[in-house]
């Protein structure tokens, strides 16, 4: 990852570059920013510059022996820890045990949150962590000289995830860091990060990406229509990342329209064959789904509520969802709206206990009868 890589976010690339002509290197820097921001790109890109034995005023040359080593992340004083989960039979699983697979996922795609991570790790239904004993592993990598270059790095991808004793125990290292050691902390939820260590560690807050240069990007990548990068660069809210997300699952959000509006319908009209046989299909959609459009209905329901505002700016709806809103938005005010989300709410709860969904389905619907006469 080269600084010019990065999507947008030409300020903060330029005060890291200054930073290093400057002489200016914290031991330690708090990285942080929503996911699909540019915040693990950033910390690649300033590691890459730092290790460059060519650079330039911009940027790292990608030519020297450092940078053919950082093009596989393979460097030797360059080193990583993230969440991972404990390999099958095995309950002292470290970072450098998916560290083969952390640098084919990362270089494949440097911008990716957790869920994709372990996704691609194949963690099921654990929870990433970083453990204990990678604190052992942490320490034993730093104190050691540096094999190449004048700086040993740590990227530590999300620290917000680590037990409290590896906390304590990389506290103890940014207190007393080893010589010519730095730790870029790259966080998504800051403030779940001890505050004795963010008080260690110069804080780097990360923008979302500007609209122009995410459309820009958009363009590029997927070859859109400069209309609609704008619009999908719009409903991303500064997340290269959720445009992805939103170019990839069009269908799926086509899907979960279509449901609403029927829904919204049939419970207008009271029309209780209808219900049921809308029933029968929600049952028939899977736990993943129904749970994705319960939480689809939630925002939408909250979409429609602000756009009876007329502040576009604040509205994240593609076109067919503020077609539909045109004439349905009315329907939402204050005196059911809270109601709407909490009954969404409750009926998502009720899939993930599984309650039977077809009886949930069929109760919501008739709830929103109500609550559309309001």
């Amino acid at each position: 990852m080269f600084f010019k890589d990065i999507i947008g976010q030409k300020a903060i690339r330029n005060r890291l570059i200054q930073s290093v002509k400057d002489g200016f290197i914290p031991h330690a820097r708090l990285i942080s920013g929503r996911g699909g921001s540019g915040t693990l790109p950033l910390a690649l890109a300033y590691a890459r510059y730092l290790h460059c034995i060519n650079r330039s005023e911009t940027d790292a040359c990608g030519n020297c022996p450092s940078c053919r080593q950082f093009d596989k992340l393979s460097h030797p004083d360059l080193h990583f820890v993230f969440p991972i989960v404990n390999k099958k039979g095995k309950n002292n699983t470290v970072c450098d045990d998916f560290l083969p697979q952390w640098r084919e996922f990362v270089i494949k795609n440097p911008y990716f949150n957790l869920s994709l991570w372990l996704e691609y790790i194949s963690a099921e239904n654990a929870q990433g962590t970083i453990y204990t004993r990678e604190a052992n592993e942490i320490a034993s990598k730093l104190n050691l000289k540096a094999y190449e270059s004048e700086y040993k790095i740590m990227i530590v991808w999300l620290p917000e995830k680590m037990e409290e004793e590896t906390a304590n125990k990389l506290l103890k290292l940014l207190e007393e860091p080893p010589v010519k050691t730095i730790f870029l902390l790259v966080s998504e939820e800051p403030d779940k990060v001890i505050g004795t260590i963010q008080s260690r560690a110069q804080n780097f807050p990360v923008p979302p990406i500007a609209k122009k240069d995410l459309t820009e990007a958009i363009i590029n990548q997927f070859h859109l229509q400069e209309e609609e990068a704008a619009l999908v660069a719009h409903l991303s809210n500064g997340s290269y990342l959720n445009a992805v997300h939103i170019i990839n699952t069009n269908e799926e959000t086509t899907l979960y329209l279509d449901l609403f509006i029927v829904i919204m319908r049939n419970s207008w009209k009271r029309d209780i064959k209808n219900m049921k046989a809308k029933a029968d299909e929600f049952a028939s959609l899977g736990r993943d789904k129904q749970k994705g459009f319960l939480s689809y209905a939630q925002r939408f329901i909250r979409e429609n509520f602000f756009y009876r505002l007329q502040i576009p700016e604040i509205n994240y709806m593609n076109r067919q969802e503020t077609e539909f809103s045109m004439k349905f938005a009315s329907y939402v005010n204050e005196r059911n709206v809270i109601d709407f989300m909490e009954e969404l709410a409750l009926a998502e709860k009720h899939i993930e206990q599984n309650v039977n969904s077809r009886m949930v389905f069929f109760d919501l619907s008739m709830k929103i009868a109500v609550l559309l006469k309001k």
